[in-house]
This record gives structure tokens, C-alpha cells and sequence, in this order.
């Protein structure tokens, strides 16, 4: 898949992280939200996935649930599953949460895939933090750390992502 899009195609992107149930669901979820309120709903695919198949099937975190409800943002419908190697085919962009994810996601990337891989907080440097962390064996407030940070760089990453293509202007 290349980066440059074609006549109505649309621009794709996937969160990752470990079991797909706390940070990459409320990565999609506030990207989603984002691009809602620009919108731009129809022009993009946006899904997540996670490394491990902990938690195939299931719903988010229900503290991840509660920290974005408080923000208008609705995590329910979502339901975890494990990055597959046709997703590097398939998603212009996928973006991990950490370094872990991210090497997890080399091993089984496949050779010839189009896909941009990287750290989701790349997008906003000016955090002074490269990895999203995992809220998971935290407190409440650990929830609403990720979800600033996962704000920051969906701003950053749309912003972006309106420069690079036109068509999202």
C-alpha cells in the first residue's frame, strides 16, 4: 500500500497495542472523535488491534471506557482482535504505543507491505514523551495520563495527516 492516495481512496491508520482493550481502542476512539468533528468521518478507515491475543472478543477496559465517556467519547462498540499481517496491506499507517508493540509488529511484518510504521507519539513531539504507557496495572488517574497524551498526538497526527493530502484539507 503507498502513502499516496488514489482518486477516492481512503487514508487508513491502526493503533496497536498489546491486548487492544486500553490504549489502541482509546486511540480509535479519539481519533474517530477527532476526525468527526473536522469532518472528515468519510474520508478515513481508522481500526486497532493488538499484538497478543489476550483479549480477542472482548470490549475495552471499562476504565478506559469511563475515563473517555467523561470527554464524549464512546469506546463500547469496539471489541479487541489481534493485528494480522494482511493489516500492514491493508492500513496506510500503523501506529504502536510503545517499543515493545512496535518490535512485536516487525517480527511479523511482512516484506513488500506500504504501510508507515511507527511510535503514535511521534505526532506530538512536544510532549517530551515517545511512548503511550500502559494503564492497565494502574489507577484511574493512569487512564486519563493516556488519554492527554493520546489527545496530543491525534491532533498532531491529523494535522499531519491534512498537510501530507490535500484531499483532507
Amino acid at each position: 500500500m503507498s502513502n499516496e492516495l488514489k482518486n477516492n481512496e481512503k487514508l487508513s491508520v491502526l493503533f496497536v497495542c498489546m491486548g487492544n482493550i486500553c490504549r489502541s481502542p482509546t486511540a480509535q476512539g479519539v481519533f474517530e472523535h477527532l476526525v468527526e468533528q473536522h469532518a472528515l468521518s468519510g474520508r478515513l478507515i481508522i481500526d486497532s488491534a493488538g499484538t497478543h491475543a489476550y483479549h480477542v472478543g472482548n470490549p475495552p477496559d471499562p476504565r478506559a471506557q469511563t475515563a473517555a465517556l467523561r470527554r464524549g467519547i464512546d469506546l463500547s462498540g469496539q471489541r479487541a482482535r489481534r493485528v494480522t499481517p494482511e493489516d500492514f496491506f491493508n492500513f496506510h499507517f500503523i501506529l504502536a504505543m510503545d517499543r515493545d508493540n512496535l518490535a512485536d509488529l516487525r517480527e511479523i511484518e511482512p516484506e513488500g507491505h506500504g504501510s508507515r510504521l511507527s511510535l503514535f507519539l511521534e505526532y506530538a513531539p512536544g510532549l517530551g514523551y515517545s511512548e503511550v504507557p500502559d494503564p492497565y496495572y494502574g489507577g484511574d488517574s493512569g487512564f486519563e495520563r493516556v488519554l492527554d497524551l493520546i489527545q496530543a498526538a491525534s491532533e498532531g497526527l491529523l494535522s499531519r495527516l491534512r498537510r501530507d493530502h490535500p484531499g483532507l484539507a
